[in-house]
């Protein structure tokens, strides 16, 4: 394939000077591992004693992984991506809620996007997080196996319904809704829930899409194993692949608890575990639906031969390249200019609310080998081309 990864002209064409200042700042900072766990411990410390810091973290992390604090707030990011052919896919990004009122509130936020999405061809996807509608110890329970209480089993009726209230408005829109992955220990309830809202209402097409994170070995096995039950029972598959969020807590508790890490032994079986997903998808268009949510140029370059090799439409509308806001815009940019479909997450929420999410992905990146240094080359590229 032709490198088209290196256009820094295309990949930052909406970051004014000062943006563009911003996010080498950022990533010079994320770069250095000691300095974001201070960065992080100070910024938890200052939420939890109330400091006034929300304007401080509004104008550097926030605006630049985060779209706004609403919907509204986020229309002149999605607009402006929108104009060079990247679209969005507005999250609500507030983490780990335990009672029922924020659980309540999530499910009406994502009800509301969903109204919003319908309007707006730039928004071609709804999102939630499966967390965001139960207690973690509960899906934790039902993925284990173990007996719930009476109380608990009505616990979980109002989580099945929250999923099915929403995946009912999708399909009534006719919407795509992206459902993030979890831990492995909580996925299993998530899968069942999935599963039983794709058997429903992915009949004709893949209106519910699920997460399937390939830094996890046995991934392949329940893909194969929903693609037979799509085939047996009538129904179509939405899949969104991710190389996974938790690597270091799932290798933790698997040491701590003596069983085997479900994470792959080395990052290059991750690799070819995603790319041989990849491959089973696409020979599989007819039935399942892929939406690529990767910040890997390998990974992306493999996935748009695969496209050219079966002969595809760059913008085949059963395929979608998908990369966070505030990363890999030299990825999510460029194949846009090609023709490809790609729509880029663009998490939203109070500032004091979504700073576990925002607190993780700066976590995530300094532990992911390489992904920072390639953000800073090709900004650095940039503000040399610009003469910073």
């Amino acid at each position: 394939m032709e490198r088209i990864f290196e256009d820094t002209s295309k990949a930052f064409a909406l970051k004014s000077d000062s943006e563009l200042e911003r996010a080498y700042f950022l990533f010079k900072m994320i770069a250095n591992e000691p300095l974001v766990r201070i960065g992080t411990a100070m910024t938890n410390f200052a939420l939890k004693a109330h400091l006034p810091v929300d304007k401080l973290i509004r104008a550097t992390v926030f605006d630049h992984f985060c779209g706004g604090v609403s919907e509204a707030d986020c229309m002149p990011v999605v607009d402006r991506m929108f104009e060079k052919g990247v679209s969005a896919v507005l999250d609500y990004s507030v983490e780990g809620q335990d009672d029922e009122d924020p659980l309540d509130f999530a499910l009406g936020k994502t009800l509301e996007i969903l109204d919003f999405v319908k309007q707006k061809e730039a928004i071609p996807f709804a999102v939630f997080k499966p967390t965001g509608y139960g207690r973690l110890a509960l899906f934790k329970k039902v993925t284990q196996g173990d007996t719930l209480t009476d109380k608990e089993q009505a616990e979980w009726g109002r989580v099945v319904n929250r999923f099915d209230k929403t995946c009912k408005k999708a399909f009534d829109l006719d919407v795509s809704l992206l459902i993030d992955a979890e831990e492995s220990w909580m996925q299993g309830a998530a899968d069942q829930l999935v599963g039983d809202m794709m058997r429903k209402y992915n009949k004709e097409k893949p209106i519910v899409f699920n997460t399937i994170q390939l830094y996890r070995w046995d991934r392949m096995d329940y893909l194969e194993e929903l693609y037979g039950s799509a085939q047996k029972e009538g129904f179509k598959i939405g899949i969104k692949t991710v190389r996974g969020a938790y690597m270091e807590k799932e290798n933790l508790r698997a040491e701590e608890k003596g069983y085997k890490s479900p994470i792959c032994m080395t990052k290059k079986d991750t690799d070819e575990n995603f790319d041989a997903c990849t491959q089973y998808i696409l020979d599989r268009l007819e039935c399942i639906s892929l939406f690529a949510g990767t910040h890997n140029e390998e990974s992306s370059y493999y996935l748009m031969q695969l496209m050219k090799d079966k002969g595809l439409a760059k913008n085949d509308q059963r395929i979608w390249f998908g990369q966070l806001y505030g990363m890999s815009d030299h990825i999510s940019f460029n194949l846009a200019d090609q023709g490809y479909n790609v729509a880029k997450y663009l998490p939203f929420g109070p500032v004091r609310d979504v700073m576990p999410y925002l607190i993780r992905r700066a976590e995530e990146n300094t532990s992911v080998a390489g992904q920072t240094s390639r953000e800073l080359t090709l900004l650095k590229k940039e503000r040399k081309r610009r003469k910073i």
